[in-house]
């Protein structure tokens, strides 16, 4: 398969999951995903799965906080496939703990806690996307997918009607508020480009971070980063998604 004719994407955190099914989805449409995982192992077995349905899939030893990761990942590509058409920022940690009757413990949040999140959720998300930019730019209709979440809405956090009103997690909330920015002025920044930049909240999905409470199965989780992945050329850039449904900051 010729890279510099078909679509190429490269997905973090993709071994499993959201980001596995949105490789999935992605690769059932005729695309070529790349997996990022950080254990290798996992992510042959990944890549295994897809290709034993026809898929045309690879992975790549990927950790979002090695920066040496990163330049990795960009020669790879570069050198593989000339382009990235479809960057998916993925990968993310939960790093809060809330015990019983203690849901917010705002005050109680460490340095180290806030620190390691935002590095995974944000610092290095965005050198990441800083170091493929200029692969993106190469593709006919670049599009970049920020996998955040509807916790770090400002306007549904501070409203006492919204459902997520008693769901606080500071170090993780406040992380994806951050990255919804990121979008926000990226998208602006080239919005004269074919290239579309979007925040995702893929839902509370049936994962090892969201648990088995969850409503929303791992089968479905991917399907909010796919549409994202794909919207045509006059689509809207900069805004923040579930389903096609359009989140307040």
């Amino acid at each position: 398969m010729n890279g510099k004719e078909n679509k190429v994407a490269f997905i973090t955190g993709a071994n499993r999951g959201i980001g596995f099914e949105t490789a999935r989805e992605l690769g059932e449409k005729g695309i070529t995903v790349i997996l990022g995982a950080r254990d290798k192992a996992k992510g042959e077995e990944a890549v295994a799965k897809l290709k034993a349905q026809g898929i045309t899939a690879t992975t790549f030893q990927f950790d979002i906080n090695k920066l040496s990761d990163h330049q990795a990942i960009s020669k790879y590509i570069e050198e593989n496939y000339g382009k990235l058409d479809i960057l998916i920022n993925n990968a993310g940690v939960w790093l809060d703990s809330t015990s019983a009757g203690e849901k917010n413990q705002t005050s109680k949040t460490s340095l180290d806690v806030l620190r390691r999140t935002f590095d995974s959720n944000f610092f290095n998300l965005v050198v990441l996307t800083q170091t493929l930019l200029p692969l993106i730019k190469k593709s006919p209709a670049g599009r970049i997918v920020n996998l955040s979440s509807i916790l770090g809405s400002l306007t549904l956090q501070s409203d006492p009607t919204s459902p997520i009103y008693e769901s606080k997690a500071f170090a993780y909330d406040a992380s994806k508020t951050a990255l919804n920015a990121f979008t926000i002025h990226l998208a602006h920044e080239l919005k004269d480009t074919n290239i579309k930049v979007n925040s995702a909240h893929p839902g509370w999905v049936k994962t090892d971070m969201g648990g088995p409470s969850a409503p929303i199965e791992v089968s479905e989780g991917g399907k909010t980063s796919v549409q994202l992945a794909l919207v045509p050329d006059n689509s809207p850039s900069g805004g923040f998604y579930h389903l096609g449904k359009t989140l307040p900051w």
